[in-house]
């Protein structure tokens, strides 16, 4: 194999010119992976195959044993979006929002409530964008909140929350890829942890969006088309459809990953806990149990069992291109890991990059692939692993703020 730059540099240039050009992150990666397995095998057919099929099975088997960590995170994923289509599709979201609504009665009440909605559906960015949008735009309505106010208050409460939770569809992702950083000397949950406290951003943000949802500041304000007061359903919509199998994910994740990580640990740290934990089979428990409280909750509400499997089917069904997406990220880490990608990028960033500037930069880069690409999920399987190996060469006590960044 050529030690030339250009070529090494080559699967990790196809995969950014495709994904900024046809904004596909899975053929972008899928891209990266083939050219870089063609450099690795010696551009031969046969062997680039062996490789590819090689490195694939090795993410689920290797050494003899199953790799439950990344079998636990694609079960956990499954279940989250069997989760998010039964509390969209069972009607859960739609009576808390009417719940919700009896409650308010002002302007700011309402914008308050279509942020207290975005925490409350935690789960996934795309999920809670939808469900929010969709059951708020009568409260958007009757209170003359504009349009655009009703879509910022609603995706400044989506993706940045699910990037501060290790227990939303977000979290065992990008666990999953910090597991494979080698320069990590912690638990891919610790990490995950102590980047969501000094991920500034995302914590700007919400605290931008409940400020905008108290003052109103910055948007003007639609014309007025009064709610209707009935008095005769003003305990309309059972808000424990939602709420309850929110809680339960939330406290059952928590619960089960302490217990975890005390069996694991003499410490009676919890920092220590957490280090040991398993959390990826803590998230596939909490998912099971939460989805299993929610199909219990819904059947009991009305919903037929050939109803609630169809609504388990979808949400199988959406998460497949999420999953696609994390086994190449997984494929393609390892191709840079093989072809050594990011040590040569990391050599480069040390002498055209002061250390000082590795933080602003690798953000800046970030926004812009962000922007460009479309996907936060491929920004992360394309930066992470590249971002760990600059900040590691350049000033590896700031690993995990450049992964903040």
């Amino acid at each position: 194999m050529t030690n030339s730059y250009a070529v090494l540099m080559l699967p990790i240039i196809i995969t950014l010119v495709m994904a900024f050009t046809l904004r596909k992150t899975l053929w972008a990666l899928a891209a990266g992976v083939i050219s870089g397995a063609f450099i690795i095998s010696q551009y031969s057919l046969s062997a680039s195959i062996s490789y590819i099929a090689t490195t694939a099975s090795s993410q689920f088997y290797a050494e003899g044993k199953w790799q439950l960590w990344h079998l636990n995170v694609l079960m956990a994923m499954l279940l989250l979006g069997a989760l998010t289509q039964l509390l969209a599709r069972g009607g859960a979201v739609a009576q808390f929002s009417q719940w919700l609504t009896q409650r308010l009665h002002s302007a700011r009440q309402a914008r308050l409530g279509i942020v207290l909605l975005g925490f409350v559906v935690f789960i996934d960015g795309i999920f809670s964008c939808l469900a929010v949008g969709h059951v708020c735009q009568p409260l958007q309505r009757g209170y003359g909140i504009s349009r655009t106010q009703l879509a910022y208050l609603v995706d400044s409460t989506a993706s940045p929350l699910c990037s501060l939770l290790p227990f939303s569809s977000w979290g065992p992702y990008v666990m999953a890829i910090l597991a494979g950083l080698t320069m990590l000397h912690e638990s891919p949950v610790s990490a995950f942890v102590e980047i969501a406290q000094l991920n500034f951003y995302a914590i700007a943000v919400l605290l931008l969006a409940i400020w905008v949802a108290w003052s109103g500041v910055g948007f003007s304000l639609d014309k007025v088309e009064p709610i209707e007061a009935d008095v005769t359903s003003k305990d309309a919509g059972n808000p424990w459809l939602l709420a309850l199998p929110m809680l339960s994910l939330l406290v059952l994740s928590m619960v089960l990953t302490l217990v975890s990580g005390a069996q694991h640990s003499s410490s009676h740290s919890i920092m220590q806990w957490l280090a040991k934990a398993d959390i990826g089979g803590a998230m596939r428990n909490a998912c099971l149990l939460s989805l299993a409280l929610c199909c219990v909750l819904l059947w009991r509400s009305g919903r037929t069992v050939w109803q609630l499997l169809i609504d388990l089917s979808h949400g199988l069904k959406s998460m497949i291109f999420a999953i696609a997406i994390l086994i190449f990220t997984w494929l393609i880490g390892q191709v840079i890991k093989d072809l050594q990608i990011a040590s040569v990028l990391a050599g480069l960033a040390k002498i055209y990059l002061a250390p000082q500037f590795m933080v602003a930069g690798l953000f800046i880069l970030c926004a812009v692939m962000a922007f460009g690409t479309g996907s936060s999920w491929g920004t992360f399987a394309i930066m992470l692993p590249i971002g760990a190996q600059i900040a590691h060469t350049l000033e590896p006590n700031l690993l995990l703020v450049a992964l903040s960044a």
